[in-house]
């Protein structure tokens, strides 16, 4: 019987993971695939040996608070690694946990290794790019810029398109927000804001205070906005409601809390207010209108302005390789600064340039089959590994 182990650490990469699995297993139905991701894997019938969400943490010093749970995660996929033996190891994101962890297949199991959706080694660290063309064999990248990177090595890397392109295209009415409004329950027409603070804890903490001070100018300005905040499986509603009681919002205002149904949001909303990452490459290939928040530890932020060498942080900007959505980051990262880049979008011809923009990168990411192509990528490592 065939083995993989499956590496995915984040909320998004447990979503491609599992449409990478279903791929998979449509071609080899009795493979057992054991690792660490979330609910969607599971619902794809993976055995989790670890849930992702004890690796749910971003930043580099906000890392410190979370050492131990990290560590029990790292020696529960090596014991998984030991005892599973498997055939195939395949790695999804997380470049902080899964580039270390390639090492250690090589330590204890004869493995091969593919890495599907790579980390954004062209963005930060570039050294990065040594370590897996030494740890791992091949290489699927979702954007097409992204193969520049590896021109260096001998890595056979491949562009398979970016994995929500299928799963978007297939979403029902998501061109029509009144539909995603009333799965939601969401009465009236009265515009809807979003808010995507993050997947990880310490990017509901950092993220949402300034995304619901922006709501309350945004309220204060116009009382008959809506505001729904989208909590992602890795985070719970708890945090997010607690945080939500210690903003002291006025009484008037109302914030809609919806787990686990962030794409039924993004197509509901007129505008959202979402942390740099997977989000915003949903809401350009959704044409939603946003405003981009980041904000780290200032001692990160420190670094990352140190060791980041791309000008922008949303990737529909990366990838139309100038601002089309606004970015506020960091010290600017304030409530009145991110209501007024919302109201600036919220109609006219600022709004008007935005969805065209949006438009063009949703384009330029259309490529639909990545987990079908990463599926044959699999296959043709397995079967070469037979030989």
């Amino acid at each position: 019987m065939t083995t993989l182990l499956i590496s995915a650490g984040d909320a998004s990469g447990d979503l491609h993971a599992a449409d990478f699995v279903r791929a998979f297993r449509s071609k080899v139905p009795d493979a057992r695939i054991v690792g660490m991701g979330g609910d969607a894997l599971r619902a794809a019938d993976v055995e989790l040996v670890v849930h992702q969400r004890e690796l749910a943490v971003g930043g580099l010093l906000e890392l410190v608070g979370s050492v131990f749970r990290i560590a029990k995660v790292w020696r529960a996929m090596k014991r998984a690694l030991i005892r599973e033996r498997p055939d195939l190891v395949v790695l999804v994101d997380s470049g902080g946990f899964n580039i270390p962890f390639a090492k250690q297949v090589h330590r204890h199991c004869t493995a091969k290794v593919f890495y599907f959706v790579a980390p954004q080694v062209w963005a930060w660290r570039p050294s990065r790019v040594k370590k897996i063309a030494a740890r791992v064999d091949r290489v699927a990248v979702i954007f097409p810029f992204e193969i520049e990177a590896y021109q260096s090595t001998s890595l056979p890397v491949e562009f398979v398109g970016h994995p929500l392109a299928e799963a978007l295209r297939t979403c029902a009415d998501a061109s029509d927000p009144g539909a995603a409004r009333e799965q939601l329950e969401i009465s009236g027409d009265d515009p809807l804001v979003a808010l995507f603070p993050g997947s990880r804890r310490n990017e509901i903490d950092r993220h949402l205070p300034v995304q619901l001070d922006a709501c309350a100018k945004l309220h204060a300005q116009s009382p008959a906005l809506r505001f729904a905040v989208a909590v992602a499986p890795s985070v719970s509603a708890e945090q997010v409601e607690a945080c939500i009681r210690a903003q002291n919002l006025p009484a008037s205002i109302h914030v809609q809390v919806v787990s686990g149904r962030s794409r039924e949001v993004m197509r509901a909303c007129h505008v959202a207010i979402a942390k740099p990452g997977t989000v915003t490459v949903e809401l350009a290939m959704l044409a939603r209108p946003m405003v981009v928040v980041g904000k780290v530890d200032p001692l990160t932020a420190w670094v990352l302005r140190r060791s980041v060498r791309v000008p922008y942080y949303a990737m529909p900007n990366l990838v139309a390789g100038r601002l089309i959505v606004p970015e506020v980051l960091q010290e600017d990262a304030t409530g009145p600064a991110v209501a007024a880049a919302v109201f600036e979008i919220m109609d006219g011809e600022a709004r008007e340039q935005q969805l065209k923009d949006l438009a063009e990168v949703g384009q330029v990411l259309g490529t639909q089959g990545a987990a079908e192509r990463a599926s044959e990528i699999a296959g043709e490592m397995l079967g070469h590994a037979s030989h």
